[in-house]
């Protein structure tokens, strides 16, 4: 079905868009709050880097575990109920911190906080490729993801009066609060289209414009690890995911040990980073998507704008032995291209695969992605421990990006839907 320009279609596919954006900065804020306190938390405490790194690595490692099931949980239940229990688990695990007392209690609100918040992404994916046609998902997926970045932003704002105002326990227990406010807007206001009330029919045929998909009624996991669509996915996120986890973790623990910044001064930096980092996220979404609308195919659109962003990581390099606010730039635009990065890599998903299996393979790379950041947390405590120092960090954040996109056309030459038997 073609729609013509002047075709009013209605919106409320991008109500929904809202709604998984404020999720994703709500994961995002009560995922950033112990970076933001790690100075803080490793003076009071008395971790080590080498434990900091294995309480970072206690929550990848429950992201993994839980993208083993999510993602086939989320396919079987549906993306409403899966969504609701998601975020009901990780809003309990994320007030838990306050709670905590030793590296092993904080392991252990971290493992949990883990594998709630391991539904948000593979949710979010599911609920795009249900409300958007094609060419939509890209800008759509940008959009979302880009509440990430400004959980990132609200996080350093308002954690750090919190804590000076009343203390880190009620950092936790007020952002693991927002959670449950979500949750009363997505029951009351999502629903697959069909079933959606608010939606016009005009807007369901525009959402369903695509070709009719065939998809069998159960898909195995065995089956989809046999699709090298799947390992192209797969191997990117291992690649390049450990390297957002390392900006979440890191980068107030770099800023207050390499320029000597306290709790009260972390703010500023962290800000302009993360609100770069969310113009990446929707200009990546918006710029694919725009190469697509001007008649370039998916597979030229998604490709080119994932190698600008690979070049734009590169100068990240030089940013350890940076002067303060040019590392800040560097850091910026860096993330900013994650963001984009990412954006597009999210959507070949549901570019190559049917919505039936669209929430697995995005919880299998995830996983991967898991997996690598429990890798990269684990050595960044004991390469910080033992030279404190960061080039190394960051010589490998600014290089994986190509290496990715190399494999990842090794194994998918052109973007395509996968026949699935």
């Amino acid at each position: 079905m073609v729609f013509q320009a002047k075709t009013r279609v209605g919106n409320y596919r991008w109500v929904i868009v809202a709604l998984l954006f404020f999720a994703t900065t709500i994961n995002y804020v009560d995922r950033q709050v112990i970076g933001i306190l790690a100075p803080t938390l490793q003076n009071e405490i008395g971790w080590t880097e080498i434990e900091y790194g294995y309480i970072v690595t206690a929550f990848t490692a429950a992201y993994a575990i839980g993208l083993l099931a999510v993602g086939r949980f989320i396919d079987t239940v549906g993306t409403k109920i899966g969504f609701s229990i998601s975020i009901v688990l990780w809003s309990i695990a994320a007030m838990g911190h306050a709670l905590a007392k030793s590296v092993f209690s904080f392991g252990a609100a971290r493992f949990s906080l883990g594998l709630g918040e391991s539904g948000n992404f593979p949710a979010s994916i599911k609920a795009t490729a249900e409300w958007f046609p094609k060419k939509e998902r890209a800008l759509a997926t940008g959009v979302f993801n880009s509440g990430a970045n400004v959980g990132a932003v609200v996080a350093p704002l308002v954690v750090p009066w919190i804590t000076l105002t009343w203390g880190w326990q009620d950092a936790f227990i007020a952002t693991g609060l927002l959670g449950f406010i979500w949750l009363l807007f997505w029951i009351w206001l999502y629903e697959i289209p069909e079933r959606n009330k608010r939606v016009t029919k005009t807007e369901i045929a525009y959402i369903q414009s695509d070709p009719i998909e065939i998809v069998p009624a159960k898909i195995a996991w065995s089956s989809l690890l046999g699709y090298k669509q799947t390992w192209a996915f797969v191997v990117a996120k291992f690649l390049t995911d450990p390297v957002w986890w390392f900006y979440l973790y890191w980068l107030p623990k770099f800023l207050n040990q390499r320029y000597g910044l306290d709790l009260a001064h972390l703010g500023l930096p962290l800000i302009i980073i993360y609100t770069m980092t969310s113009v990446g996220s929707i200009g990546g979404g918006w710029l694919s998507g725009s190469f697509i609308n001007r008649g370039w195919s998916i597979n030229k659109g998604r490709k080119a704008v994932m190698l600008m962003s690979s070049l734009l990581i590169v100068p990240i390099v030089f940013a350890s032995t940076a002067p303060q606010w040019l590392a800040v730039l560097l850091i910026g635009v860096a993330a900013a291209a994650h963001q984009a990065w990412s954006a597009n890599l999210f959507t070949t998903v549901s570019d190559m695969f049917p919505k039936k299996a669209v929430g697995s393979v995005v919880g299998l790379g995830g996983m991967a992605g898991s997996v690598g950041g429990m890798l990269i947390a684990t050595a960044t405590g004991f390469i910080l421990q033992f030279t404190g120092s960061y080039m190394t960090l960051f010589l490998v954040a600014g290089s994986v990006y190509l290496f990715a996109l190399f494999f990842f056309n090794l194994l998918v030459p052109k973007i395509d839907v996968v026949e699935m038997a």
